[in-house]
């Protein structure tokens, strides 16, 4: 890369990264600074770095892989963790290199939905219901996949939604996102 490619790399507007088989072998200082490293503390690095927990960054491994296998870009919105612990929410896309292994090279971008989460800290239990109820699970799906109850998993979006003081998931999704909806929000 001769050196304006790299000046254009290293400062483009949103984060981007390349990994093999989830490890970062590149990425630019973007990317660093949203998650408050420097860029060579991140080279080598796994991605379950910038996960909340063992269990978020096993769950989220084979989320998209089917597009991914088909040559298409892969998106979705995620919680992420800064060097200091605190999250942020995240607009991710992704597009492999090796379709027949998608996993074994991936170029990746994140922007900033929100720099913060705003309001209550989240227990790693309503992180993990909120990851879920973000692809657009029911609690009855969200219930099988964490080998809970479906009441459980009501018990929790009922927290989650008198924590961030919302009427219901979507108000919740939308402001997490950053995105705001009004009067509606209370």
């Amino acid at each position: 890369m001769n050196d304006l490619e790299q000046l254009a790399f290293d400062n483009a507007p949103m984060g981007l990264a390349l990994t093999e088989n989830r490890i970062i072998r590149t990425c630019n200082e973007t990317f660093a600074q949203m998650f408050d490293y420097r860029k060579e503390e991140l080279i080598g690095q796994s991605f379950r770095l910038l996960y909340g927990s063992d269990q978020e960054f096993h769950d989220i491994r084979d989320i998209g892989l089917e597009p991914l296998r088909k040559s298409l870009p892969y998106t979705d919105e995620r919680l992420m963790r800064r060097s200091d612990g605190s999250m942020i929410w995240c607009r991710f896309r992704a597009r492999t290199l090796t379709p027949e292994a998608p996993l074994s090279r991936i170029v990746l971008s994140f922007a900033l939905i929100e720099n913060t989460v705003s309001g209550p800290q989240l227990t790693p239990r309503e992180r993990e219901v909120l990851l879920y109820l973000s692809k657009g699970q029911t609690s009855k799906e969200i219930a099988r996949a964490l080998a809970l109850s479906p009441r459980t998993i009501e018990d929790v979006r009922a927290r989650l939604l008198k924590k961030f003081q919302v009427k219901n998931v979507a108000v919740l999704l939308a402001r997490l996102s950053g995105h705001q909806t009004g009067k509606a929000q209370r």
